[in-house]
């Protein structure tokens, strides 16, 4: 599979992945802010965004994804950053491909299994008659009892297209993914430990990564450490840009 991506800067490769439900345009703002000092590739991972569509999605079929768009263009090693869902693909990469990577940055994901929390925001978009609807408010609105959340709506319908007829579609798999949600909250896998730096960074208000987690995460990434930003949530990229950018920087440079 040959994944779809944006490409800026120049210097040392650095390859942004996204979480559920996203695409490589939830790393818009850092990416610019990132091709300042590298070589940014941000990627739509399988089942999201722009790349193709497939039944199979699991972490080490996604770390191989990443593994073959290196190959396809001659890129022997990166940084890599990866976000929640992302996270888990970077980690697996990692540890699956370890010569692949110079350096790790996971962003509010831990490397251990966590339960199913988005069913019912799969059975509220898996229930909507897209053919119904003739404009995204619309959509939006229908949505707002079963996810009364406005700013988590819009960011869920940012995976809407719209065909030359003016009829709605998603462009993510939307069933594919919920068809394989429970392999996405799976453990990464590992034959050993991956042993270079290894920075993750977690939001304060968040329970991604729990004290609990620290020795996982050392068993796995003996050279890693963890930064919190106190005032973000899951979201800490988005929540906190410029700290996150900050630690980010600081690590990789």
């Amino acid at each position: 599979m040959q994944l779809h991506f944006k490409e800026s800067g120049r210097g040392r490769t650095l390859i942004l992945l996204h979480g559920l439900f996203g695409s490589l345009d939830n790393w818009h703002h850092h990416a610019l802010r990132l091709a300042e000092s590298f070589h940014v590739f941000a990627l739509d991972q399988r089942n999201h965004g722009q790349s193709p569509h497939s039944d199979e999605m699991n972490y080490p079929v996604m770390a191989a994804d990443v593994n073959r768009f290196m190959a396809a263009r001659g890129i022997a090693s990166a940084l890599v950053i990866g976000h929640s869902m992302g996270g888990k693909t970077a980690m697996q990469f990692a540890l699956q491909f370890p010569e692949r990577v110079e350096k790790l940055v996971v962003a509010d994901m831990a490397p251990r299994g966590y339960a199913p929390a988005h069913d019912k925001i799969f059975a509220a978009l898996l229930a909507l008659d897209l053919n119904s609807f003739v404009s995204r408010p619309a959509i939006e609105d229908a949505l707002a009892t079963e996810i009364p959340n406005l700013l988590l709506r819009r960011f869920l319908l940012k995976n809407l297209g719209r065909d030359d007829a003016g009829k709605f579609f998603w462009k993510m798999n939307l069933r594919g993914v919920a068809a394989s949600y429970l392999k996405l909250g799976e453990p990464v896998s590992a034959l050993g430990p991956f042993a270079k730096p290894t920075l993750f960074i977690r939001g304060g208000k968040s329970k991604y990564i729990n004290p609990e987690d620290g020795a996982m995460i050392r068993e796995l990434f003996p050279e890693s450490q963890i930064q919190t930003i106190a005032e973000a949530s899951h979201w800490v990229h988005a929540d906190q840009p410029v700290a996150f950018l900050q630690l980010v920087q600081e690590f990789l440079e």
